[in-house]
C-alpha cells in the first residue's frame, strides 16, 4: 500500500486541505479575538501560544539549535514570517472583511515570484506577467467597485503582509538548504513569539483581564491551531508531494472558504465587490500559476 494514499486519496491532499481551512478560518476568529485585543496585543498572546507549542514539540522532537552563524538569518525569519507579519496582518484584518482580508494576502506567491525576479533574477514568462495584472485589476475592483478610487488603509496594510510573506518565502528557501522544514518552522515561531512580548507592556496586561473566555479560546485556538499545527501540516504536506504546485495550488480555495468562515463566526454577509475581485484574483493567480 503507499504510504502516501489513505482510502485512494493522497496524504499530501488531507495535510493539505487541513491547512488551507484552518488559515481560512484565522481571519474570523482574529475578528473575535480583537473585540478586545488590539493587533498588536492580539500578536503577542496569538504566538505566546503557538511559541509554547512549538517549543515543546521541538524539544520532544529533539530537532536541536541553530547554528551560531545563522542565528540572525532566524531573526529576521521570525520578524518577518511572524512577529512583525502579524503586527501588519492584524491591524490590516481590523479594518477589512474575512474575506476581503484573504483575497488579499492570496497575492503573496505573485509578490513573491516579483521579489525572486528582482533579487534572484528567476524568469517569469509571459503568461506570469498576464496573471499579475488580472490580480492587480481584481484589486483595483475592490477598490473602486463604487466608481471612486478609494485608497482603503486595510487593502494597504494587507498588501503588506502579502509582502512580508513572500520574503517569508524566500527565505526559507536559503534555510531548507541546510535544515529541515520542520526546524526553520520551530526556529521562526519560538523566536517570533519571543520578539513580541515586547508588546506586553502596551495593555497586554489590562486587555488580558477585560478578556472573556470566548476571546481566549478564539486566541488559543488562534496560536495552537491556526499557526502551530497549521504550519506543521503545510511542512508536511509538502514533504509528501513530488510537485510543489499540487499543494501550494490548494491555495486558490481558502478565499471562499474565509468567506464562509466569516459568515459562520462573525455574520459578515459578502457583498458583490468581493464577489467579482475574488473570482478576478483567483483567475489571475490561477494564470499565474500555471504559466509563470
Amino acid at each position: 500500500m503507499n504510504e502516501n494514499k489513505k482510502s485512494g486519496i493522497p496524504m499530501y491532499y488531507v495535510y493539505g486541505m487541513i491547512t488551507i481551512v484552518i488559515w481560512s478560518s484565522t481571519f474570523a476568529f482574529s475578528k473575535v479575538s480583537m473585540e478586545v485585543f488590539s493587533p498588536p496585543v492580539l500578536s503577542m498572546y496569538r504566538f505566546i501560544f503557538a511559541g509554547l507549542f512549538m517549543l515543546v514539540f521541538a524539544i520532544v522532537k529533539r530537532i536541536g539549535m541553530p547554528a551560531k552563524q545563522d542565528i540572525p538569518i532566524f531573526i529576521l525569519s521570525a520578524a518577518i514570517g511572524f512577529s512583525v507579519y502579524q503586527l501588519i496582518f492584524n491591524k490590516g484584518i481590523s479594518l477589512l472583511t474575512s474575506a476581503t482580508a484573504c483575497i488579499i494576502i492570496a497575492t503573496a506567491p505573485v509578490i513573491t515570484a516579483v521579489f525572486a525576479r528582482i533579487l534572484l533574477k528567476e524568469k517569469i514568462r509571459a503568461g506570469g506577467w498576464i496573471g499579475m495584472m488580472i490580480c492587480f485589476v481584481g484589486v483595483l475592483v475592490l477598490m473602486m467597485w463604487n466608481g471612486v478610487f478609494s485608497i482603503n488603509t486595510g487593502i494597504i496594510w494587507m498588501l503588506a503582509a502579502a509582502g512580508l510573506l513572500a520574503g517569508y518565502t524566500l527565505l526559507q528557501r536559503k534555510l531548507t538548504r541546510s535544515y529541515t522544514a520542520l526546524q526553520c518552522t520551530a526556529y521562526s515561531i519560538i523566536i517570533g513569539a519571543a520578539m513580541l512580548l515586547l508588546v506586553m507592556p502596551f495593555g497586554g496586561i489590562e486587555q488580558a483581564a477585560a478578556a472573556p473566555l470566548k476571546v481566549w479560546l478564539s486566541t488559543a485556538y488562534l496560536g495552537f491551531i491556526g499557526s502551530a499545527v497549521s504550519y506543521l501540516c503545510w511542512g508536511k504536506a509538502l514533504a509528501l508531494t513530488d510537485k510543489t504546485a499540487k499543494v501550494s495550488n490548494l491555495q486558490f480555495v481558502q478565499p471562499a472558504l474565509a468567506m464562509l468562515w466569516g459568515f459562520l463566526i462573525v455574520m459578515e454577509v459578502p457583498t458583490l465587490d468581493m464577489y467579482v475581485g475574488m473570482i478576478i484574483i483567483i483567475f489571475g493567480l490561477v494564470v499565474f500559476s500555471k504559466f509563470k
